[in-house]
């Protein structure tokens, strides 16, 4: 084997996860990390670090050194990771609220729609173009009244709307009492926490096509006198309304989301692949 061998050292350990990701300590009470960006990376846990050896201490005073320096253990710690996407505006309602309809007729998102509760059974993402703007829009699960408790599929997917910067809330004109129906999903947001019920809402009272204008602007009185500052009647199934919607959505967006970001890197990086430079 010869002399002054040192064993090997390991090559990094790098886990990819997906943008959105949050790493939280044990007892789930700590964020220890964020991955907000593509590209984002964070040396977590330092590996082991080796010993010197006596060879290392060998001088010529000192030919047959017998000390020598013990190595240090790498770090190791028990994590959990959860993910939150990441998008602009986030939709919730109670189940067969028409959301899937909604994000279908807006975006690209393909969600399955069904005339039952539930039919959206884990978040869905759809990319919306509106007034030469993009923007992404999450779809989540329905709830229920005590879905705060764990009542229906729970309150798990709610984590996934906590970074956007608008909320629009489905109501079901056809519901028994669409202004409790508002008041249930408001309940289950302020019982969740995490400043959900302080986001700004915008209240879509959807599937108008079911309804004549009279009833419709009847409902929307009432969803005014519930707590709505302003009610949008839309169509998901049709698209009527959705312009009115879309525009207030924008107010609420910066100057350019994430997605608008990433589009114009892309067009800067292909508009210098075709800069042809020749020599003055």
């Amino acid at each position: 084997m010869g002399k002054d061998r040192t064993g090997a050292g390991a090559d990094d350990l790098v886990i990819p996860v997906p943008v959105g990701t949050q790493i939280l300590s044990e007892d789930k009470e700590e964020v220890l990390a964020d991955f907000t960006e593509v590209g984002q990376r964070i040396v977590f846990l330092e590996g082991g670090i080796g010993g010197r050896g006596n060879a290392s201490y060998k001088t010529s005073t000192n030919r047959a050194p017998r000390q020598h320096q013990p190595g240090i253990p790498g770090q190791e710690m028990w994590v959990w990771l959860r993910l939150k996407l990441l998008a602009d505006v986030g939709m919730l309602g109670l189940p067969n609220a028409g959301k899937s309809t909604f994000i279908n007729q807006v975006s690209n998102a393909n969600a399955k729609v069904g005339h039952y509760a539930f039919t959206t059974l884990v978040p869905k993402l759809g990319v919306v173009r509106h007034r030469a703007r993009e923007f992404v829009v999450a779809d989540i699960p329905g709830l229920i009244e005590g879905a705060a408790d764990g009542a229906g599929i729970g309150d798990r997917f709610l984590g996934h709307i906590e970074r956007c910067r608008v909320l629009i809330h489905l109501v079901d004109i056809s519901g028994d009492d669409p202004a409790e129906a508002m008041q249930i999903v408001q309940a289950e947001l302020e019982a969740y926490g995490s400043g959900l019920a302080d986001k700004p809402q915008l209240i879509a009272l959807n599937k108008i096509d079911l309804a004549d204008d009279e009833l419709a602007e009847g409902f929307a009185a009432e969803l005014r006198e519930a707590g709505a500052e302003r009610v949008f009647s839309i169509s998901g199934a049709t698209g009527a309304g959705m312009e009115a919607l879309l525009d207030a959505v924008l107010s609420y967006l910066p100057d350019r989301t994430t997605t608008e970001t990433k589009a114009a890197a892309v067009e800067d990086t292909q508009a210098a692949d075709q800069i042809v430079w020749s020599p003055i």
